[in-house]
Formats: structure tokens, sequence, C-alpha cells
């Protein structure tokens, strides 16, 4: 009979926290994104990535699943989750971008760069890109961050606080904040 319960204890942890881990950030597509914002304008945060790249990875685990960064984005942004060497076909900007030189049998390693990724002007992975809610990129963010680095971005984009912002004081800016994000 113990281990009966003992079982059964360990098959409800194990459920409980499969269920904890599916609970994260509501990505959708790009063309998503852009109908959701007729209906309800919000930013967009774009996780431009790669399947072979360890900082998107990172991101993913480390930043995209963190309490406070998951409740904060699925509030107050939509957030699109994009394969800047996929396969997909994305409207934007009144144009229609895929891959062309998109290989299969590479689907997880190196392959070629999607059009979207060039147009955006990513050249590195991960970038994150803000757009505002007309769809026009706010900026473009390279690099892994952890919560607390992202928060500044996701903070001074929803409020608008980058608007006629010079460098010097993005850097008073940067040095001012105070993270409430937890790590």
């Amino acid at each position: 009979m113990k281990k009966i319960t003992y079982i059964l204890v360990l098959a409800l942890l194990t459920s409980v926290s499969s269920f904890a881990q599916l609970e994260g950030i509501n990505w959708v597509t790009l063309d998503e994104a852009l109908e959701l914002q007729k209906k309800n304008p919000k930013k967009i945060m774009m996780d431009v990535y790669t399947n072979w790249c360890g900082p998107c990875k990172m991101l993913d685990k480390n930043t995209f699943h963190n309490k406070d960064v998951v409740d904060y984005v699925n509030e107050n942004y939509y957030a699109v989750k994009f394969n800047a060497e996929g396969d997909s076909t994305v409207n934007y900007d009144g144009k229609t971008f895929s891959n062309p030189n998109y290989k299969p049998a590479l689907a997880n390693r190196r392959n070629g760069v999607h059009e979207l990724t060039r147009y955006l002007k990513v050249s590195a992975y991960p970038t994150i890109v803000f757009f505002d809610e007309n769809a026009k990129v706010i900026a473009p963010i390279r690099g892994y961050k952890q919560p607390q680095g992202i928060e500044l971005y996701l903070k001074l984009f929803k409020e608008d606080d980058y608007v006629g912002m010079t460098q010097e004081d993005f850097s008073t800016y940067s040095k001012a904040f105070k993270p409430e994000f937890q790590q």
C-alpha cells in the first residue's frame, strides 16, 4: 500500500510539474499579432532566434520562462517567436517574406536566412525586435538578456519613454532604472 501511495504522489507531482512548464508567454505568429493589433492595439515583442543558437535557448529557458517576464509580456505585448532561418511565409509592411534558401535537411543546423530577418536588419541571435502599436519597428535589442535586463526594455518601450531619447538620456535612464523582476 505504501508503494502505491508513493507512486501516486510521484505521478501527481510529475503532472503538476508538467502543467507548470506549459504556462508561459502566449506566443503567436507575426501575422496573428498584426491581426490582434487591429482589434486591440498593443506593442509587439518579437524573439528572433535560430535552432542552433545557444544564447537563444538560454533566453527562452531563463528569461522567457521567468514568471515576472511572462506576466508582464502577456499583459502588455503581443509576443512573437520567429525562427530567423525558418521556412514560414510572413506578410509584413505590405510585403510577403519567405526563405527561398531553406533546406529541410538542415532544420536543426545553420540554414538559409529568412527574408524577413534581413528586412528587419537582424544580424545576430538572439535579437528581440520591438514594434509599436502600428507595427513599425521601434528597436532591435541584440543578445541574451536576463529577466532584469529585459525588464528595462519592456518598460522603456511599453511606456514610450524611448521617444526623443538620446544615447546620453538612455544611459541616465538605465543607470536610474530600478528592476523589479526576480532573477
